[in-house]
């Protein structure tokens, strides 16, 4: 029995060489995909460099909040602080001058 011939023949011109056509698109595609990696490139250099300033930018922003939470820890030492008797009473003689009753307050009259 006649088996058919699948296999595909490769156009040739009257030279014996390869159609120019076949030439032209197979640069066209070759010129099309060089120009996708360049562009693929730049777009992949241009993300790192960003990638790497948010880095940067997040490492400052991680700091400044361990900075503010230990702030944020003193103020509330500082308010229990404040709310003690001892407090209260030091603010009292130191800034507004106040005794307690029956104590005798001596002034230096030197200066010092």
């Amino acid at each position: 029995m006649f088996r058919k011939n699948y296999s595909k023949k490769r156009k040739v011109n009257k030279k014996g060489r390869k159609n120019p056509q076949n030439r032209f698109s197979m640069f066209l595609a070759v010129t099309v995909v060089g120009i996708l990696l360049v562009a693929i490139s730049v777009i992949s250099v241009r993300l790192t460099a960003q990638l790497e300033e948010k880095e940067k930018v997040k490492q400052e922003l991680e700091a400044q909040i361990e900075k503010e939470q230990q702030r944020a820890q003193e103020l509330e030492e500082l308010e229990k602080q404040v709310q003690t008797d001892q407090f209260k009473e030091k603010v009292a003689r130191e800034k507004l001058g106040m005794v307690k009753e029956g104590e005798i307050v001596f002034e230096n009259q030197s200066g010092n």
